[in-house]
């Protein structure tokens, strides 16, 4: 990117250089339609060569074996985000249309991530024994390859750099796939990979497609080894399917339909606000939204009443005005979509709150829904749209929790000490969280069940999903 502009143009980086592509798109803010810059929109070429830098890199330097060289490129890396992170809080709220507040959070996520993953490259291990007299084994733990990371605009620093991170930290090189739709952003994110200087040319490399003629390479090619996606479920099974003939490993962070379970007991005022924020922090275009609300009967009149009441005083606004308690929907488009959603639900369902749109901006939805099987119940809206529906009992709790074929996260709300344990062992999600909502820590794994994913993300897992595991056996007979 090079420059701090009004209007700016965003290359590639491949290879250890600046590379700009024939197609060069505009990027817009999505709170005013205004042209923010542009950005080398890549495509067939670039992917080609990203992954033929990583596969050089991987095969003739020794980043592969050198834990020290990778801990301190990922230090410096997050020595680098630290002291730009303004620069970033302010781009994404412009570019990604996130509130700043959000867009401060990403970044505070993601600097301690690198350095995460900066001491997880140092502390790798493996194993050893004697098996039986003069006879030794030994597994070492190896980088697997060339990665792939495809990351989505949602929130494009801190998803990019959850997969980057441990597969760097794992010994692998990387072939990195960014969004058209955060072109400037992405353009950011690689010149802190330029300005790392411990990196060798070819260890990381990263492209920005608006359309998808290079992803594609990513997953067919033989010189890629391990594939981190993270976005819808549609396209995940795609990837897999794609991925097949070549066995790649694959880490897929997919799809969410989080029921937040609130029962009888539950301490409303504190769940109110959260659950809130679990419908609109991103505008909803999140996969851990906060997307079914299941409440107890005993409450349903009470909790319902305070819902409405909560979501109707949203306010909605640019994401760079610190006013905003939520910004605009990543463009008109997808605005347009989800408004849709909530007009074919009032045929088969009571729309409690109707959001209004005005442009890319769409106010919070909620739908109360008695149908299991209803498409806005079974089908991942993306979007500030939320349905409400009610239960008697623990054990109906947990069949409308599992109705769905989503398994990324849930939420359960509750005084009652025992009720958590007992109703979350029964939950089909990955994450299971008590009185709070989209908690996450970076030493700790996270990834979904059924078809939310394939694999884990964050914690010493997010690291071995980039490896491969290699038993030596060693014969020294005794003299």
């Amino acid at each position: 990117m090079q420059g701090t502009s009004a209007m700016q143009h965003a290359r590639n980086f491949i290879d250890g250089q600046w590379v700009d592509s024939a197609k060069k798109t505009e990027s817009l803010n999505p709170s005013t339609g205004r042209v923010l810059g542009t950005f080398a929109d890549a495509g067939a070429d670039e992917a080609t060569a990203a992954i033929a830098a990583a596969r050089r890199a991987f095969d003739t330097t020794d980043w592969a074996r050198d834990r020290n060289l990778r801990a301190k490129a990922l230090f410096e890396m997050a020595d680098r985000l630290a002291e730009r992170r303004d620069e970033f809080v302010t781009l994404l709220a412009r570019e990604n249309g996130k509130i700043l507040q959000e867009a401060a959070f990403e970044i505070d996520l993601t600097i301690p991530k690198l350095r995460y993953y900066a001491a997880l490259a140092l502390s790798d291990h493996g194993s050893s024994a004697e098996v039986r007299p003069g006879l030794y084994s030994m597994t070492l733990r190896e980088g697997a390859g060339v990665a792939a990371v495809i990351a989505p605009w949602n929130s494009p620093v801190v998803l990019a750099v959850r997969s980057f991170a441990p597969a760097l930290a794992a010994g692998c090189t990387v072939a990195m796939k960014l969004p058209g739709q955060t072109g400037l952003v992405n353009g950011l994110l690689s010149e802190l990979v330029a300005q790392t200087e411990s990196l060798p040319a070819g260890v990381m490399n990263v492209f920005t497609e608006s359309g998808n003629d290079g992803a594609p390479l990513l997953i067919t090619s033989p010189d890629v080894d391990v594939i981190s996606y993270t976005g819808s479920t549609v396209v995940g099974r795609v990837i897999a399917a794609n991925a097949a003939p070549t066995l790649k490993a694959l880490s897929l962070e997919l799809g969410g339909k989080s029921p937040m379970i609130v029962f009888d007991d539950a301490d409303l005022d504190a769940a109110v606000p959260v659950l809130t924020k679990a419908i609109t922090t991103f505008t909803g275009q999140f996969c851990m939204t906060g997307s079914r609300i299941l409440v107890q009967s005993g409450i349903a009149d009470e909790f319902r009443r305070r819902m409405v009441a909560s979501l109707r005083a949203v306010k909605v606004g640019p994401g760079d005005d610190p006013a905003s308690e939520m910004g605009p929907l990543i463009d008109e488009r997808n605005a347009r979509r989800v408004e849709e959603v909530v007009a074919d639900a009032a045929a088969y369902a009571k729309v409690l709150v109707h959001g209004e749109r005005d442009g890319a901006f769409l106010t919070p939805s909620l739908v109360e829904v008695a149908d299991l099987n209803a498409p806005i119940v079974q089908q991942e809206v993306f979007g500030p749209v939320a349905t409400f529906e009610v239960f008697d009992t623990e054990a109906q709790a947990v069949t409308r929790a599992n109705a769905t074929e989503f398994g990324l996260a849930a939420s359960i709300w509750t005084r009652d000490v025992d009720r958590p344990l007992r109703v979350g062992r029964e939950i089909g999600a990955g994450t299971v969280w008590t009185n709070t909502w989209a908690v996450v820590h970076d030493m700790f794994e996270e990834g979904g069940f059924k078809q939310s994913g394939v694999g884990r993300l964050n914690g010493v897992r997010g690291l071995e999903e980039f490896q491969e595991t290699k038993h030596y056996v060693h014969a020294a007979p005794r003299a």
